[in-house]
């Protein structure tokens, strides 16, 4: 005996491992339905990515609308109420206008012109204190979102389309109308006739006999 540990008895020599002549397609198999499932995960979370944004930007979408909405009702909510408070200062005005010259001097009648004048102004300005504002328009050319021409006027000598008459006001609330003002606007002055040619003078005929 020479004290030296000898080789436990039945180890296997490392030098003859060799793999099993099937190991590579055993594991080719478990990798590609590893693969296969990986792909098939990233698919369903650019799925779930997608639907995530889209309901982001639909809830966006319904917020947005809800307060343009709520802006509109606060701004725009008392239309109905003062489409009908129109009426009450056309009547006003009315009146104003049906008035002599005479009443607004006169002590009897003058208490009560001051009155109406006074209820008109109270009126338009509780409307412009809501955005109301009236459109009176005269001298300025025709607008299609706030006139409405009911005649033409011939021989103004004002530019075509010019307002030259405005029968009844209309109004606004903010920027939406309300009721367009009835005008009447200038029209095309007639083109001027050219001048009949005067025909030349002839020689004078000879006299018979």
């Amino acid at each position: 005996m020479n004290g030296m540990p000898s080789e436990p008895a039945g180890r296997p020599d490392p030098a003859n491992d060799t793999a099993p002549a099937g190991a590579p397609d055993a594991m080719a198999e478990p990798l590609a339905e590893a693969a296969a499932r990986i792909a098939a995960l990233e698919s369903e979370v650019a799925a779930l990515k997608d639907q995530y944004l889209r309901a982001v930007a639909e809830t966006d979408n319904v917020r947005r609308r809800g307060d343009r909405e709520r802006q509109d009702a606060l701004k725009y909510g008392a239309s109905s109420f003062a489409k009908d408070m129109l009426s009450v200062a056309d009547n006003l005005r009315r009146a104003l206008d049906a008035l002599p010259p005479e009443a607004r001097s006169e002590e009897r009648t003058r208490a009560f012109v001051d009155g109406v004048e006074l209820t008109e102004r109270e009126l338009l300005a509780a409307m412009g204190r809501h955005g109301i504002e009236r459109v009176a328009p005269l001298d300025v050319p025709f607008d299609h979102h706030r006139h409405q021409a009911m005649f033409e006027v011939p021989g103004t000598g004002k530019p075509a389309g010019t307002v030259v008459q405005c029968l009844q006001p209309g109004y606004v609330m903010h920027d939406r109308l309300l009721r367009p003002a009835l005008v009447g606007v200038a029209k095309d002055a007639p083109a001027p006739q050219a001048a009949a040619p005067t025909p030349p003078v002839g020689e004078d005929e000879p006299s018979l006999g």
